[in-house]
């Protein structure tokens, strides 16, 4: 398979497999496609419109979801049209390590670090929106550590890059990855690199995410083939587990400081991705309730429910109980894709979609708890305006 100068990635007339490891004017237009977050109009009728109705569901739970860069006037027009018998809901963005708003409330998901189990974790914090006039300590806190996505991209593509390959060559052997395919991965992502130099300074703090080399590498799929690229994509994730796992843990706050902080902000705080993070339930952290299901975490959610309702039966007379918490896990960025080019598991994601409320075993274990959609909205929403 052969491109002429027209088109393609490789150089001119360049065979697949000997893809041109110098920047073309196709790679500088494919980092401009996956860097450009202005919405045409196709993308805007994407997200206003669901892929999905719930024309029965009333109660709307969304406390854990992703708006990137999507505007929130769209979200919402999404939200009212998959939702026609919405009458209460709770709907708060938690954006990484950024505060946005929705309404009257706002949320962050927050990266820091818990010394007890010596693991980062994340954690949601929501707040009644004018409660955060003075919230200039959380602000820096979340500055901080937004910064460290950005840092861990340059460190993930070093580690593919660079000169010294021993994190490379665990995850080629790790992904049973041949020399061929290893090489082809450095010529991606040197790539890359480049183009990521040479655009620094016009790139908002944002843009600097993982997912930028997932996505990069995907616009080689016409050139390389779904196999290869599919190969590849499958080493680099080996990669960026191994660089995230070697992130030091002193660089994030401490998962108490971020829970003090918002407290003091009469803010709320729960501990979402309920397989990674359930150790949490031993720490005794001041929070108001853990997330026992989303779309990547089924295993623990009956034994979870099953463990917050013997929390409760032994907390005292008037102690405030833990809440049944299940988030969606929503990326709006995904819904700016066209069907075929977006993440498919990220992709069937909605916000407020958590069929395990109305799942019949789940939901036995939930009577037994007192919990459901409705009584958590209005014990959560009476504590973050309280």
């Amino acid at each position: 398979m052969h491109r002429d100068e027209s088109g393609g990635h490789g150089c001119t007339h360049a065979a697949v497999h000997d893809l041109c490891p110098e920047l073309t004017e196709a790679d500088e237009r494919l980092f401009a496609a996956i860097t450009d977050t202005r919405l045409d109009e196709a993308a805007r009728s994407r997200i206003a419109t669901p892929a999905v109705v719930q024309p029965t569901q009333e109660a709307v739970l969304a406390v854990h979801w992703h708006p990137e860069f999507v505007p929130m006037e769209l979200i919402r027009t999404r939200i009212e049209a998959m939702y026609p018998a919405m009458r209460t809901s709770l709907i708060i963005p938690t954006q990484h390590n950024e505060l946005l708003e929705y309404g009257p409330y706002t949320g962050v998901e927050a990266d820091c670090y818990s010394r007890g189990f010596n693991q980062k974790v994340q954690i949601l914090l929501h707040f009644r929106t004018e409660r955060l006039k003075d919230a200039g300590v959380l602000r820096s806190m979340l500055a901080h550590t937004l910064s460290y996505r950005s840092t861990q991209l340059f460190d993930y593509l070093r580690a593919v890059t660079g000169e010294d390959d021993a994190l490379l060559a665990a995850a080629a052997r790790e992904t049973g990855s041949e020399e061929e395919l290893v090489a082809l991965a450095r010529i991606l992502c040197r790539k890359l690199s480049a183009l990521l130099e040479r655009n620094e300074g016009a790139l908002p703090q944002d843009a600097f995410k993982n997912k930028l080399v997932r996505n990069f590498v995907d616009g080689f799929r016409p050139e390389l083939g779904e196999r290869t690229v599919n190969r590849v994509q499958v080493l680099l994730r080996a990669v960026k587990q191994l660089v995230k796992a070697q992130f030091p843990l002193t660089y994030f706050y401490r998962t108490t400081e971020f829970i003090e902080e918002a407290r003091g902000l009469g803010g709320g705080v729960v501990i979402p991705h309920p397989e990674q993070f359930w150790p949490i339930l031993l720490a005794e952290y001041d929070v108001d309730g853990y997330e026992v299901w989303n779309p990547q975490s089924q295993r623990y959610t009956e034994f979870l429910i099953n463990v917050l309702h013997e929390k409760n039966r032994h907390k005292a007379a008037g102690e405030r109980r833990m809440l049944v918490f299940m988030g969606d896990d929503t990326h709006m960025g995904e819904k700016t894709l066209p069907a075929a080019s977006g993440n498919s598991s990220k992709t069937r994601r909605e916000i407020g979609l958590q069929p395990a409320w109305d799942d019949l075993s789940i939901g036995k274990k939930l009577i037994v708890a007192d919990m459901d959609r409705v009584r958590v909205i209005e014990e959560y929403t009476a504590r973050l305006d309280g």
